[in-house]
């Protein structure tokens, strides 16, 4: 398929947008969805830059401004944080740790977590996904313990033990 602005290179950029219910589709190219994102004028009432500058302006349940007291800058790079906030985009790998204590509540909020667990291949991935439903009944068991739900605590305790029975062969 052909970029439907340039009709010269392939669309590798798909966008979909629903406004009241009308759903319109564009397939573009990298290019030309970069020359669309930078222009002002252009139709989207939103890029990935905006919405992460406004993810990043609200702290909290969203309901008060976020206003940073200073302004941190890369020492590897020199991005500080307002451009950051601006563009959405990271000037090197290092601006991961410089800025770490702001970005841990965003992805938080994004992605419900600040660990990346990927995903397993259930064909490739048994022993591996064993360890993950432990990980993740332990986790369970911990909150029917502190909940004081105890019944399904010995429950959780009982899968735990067949997974890890499992797990040993």
């Amino acid at each position: 398929m052909l970029c439907q602005i340039c009709n010269k290179r392939p669309a590798n950029v798909h966008m979909t947008k629903i406004v009241n219910g009308e759903k319109t589709e564009l397939h573009i190219c990298e290019q030309c969805a970069r020359e669309k994102e930078n222009n002002p004028m252009n139709d989207a009432p939103f890029s990935f830059s905006n919405i992460i500058s406004s993810l990043m302006d609200f702290s909290g349940s969203g309901a008060m401004p976020y206003t940073p007291k200073e302004n941190i800058k890369c020492p590897q790079c020199g991005l500080d944080y307002a451009e950051f906030k601006k563009t959405g985009r990271f000037g090197c790998s290092n601006c991961y740790e410089s800025f770490g204590n702001r970005l841990e509540p965003l992805l938080k909020r994004i992605h419900g977590n600040t660990q990346h667990t990927g995903k397993v291949p259930k064909r490739t991935g048994g022993i591996i996904k064993i360890k993950r439903d432990i990980e993740k009944l332990r986790y369970e068991l911990k909150r029917a313990i502190d909940n004081e739900e105890y019944e399904k605590a010995a429950e959780l305790r009982d899968k735990i033990k067949n997974l890890e029975s499992q797990d040993m062969k």
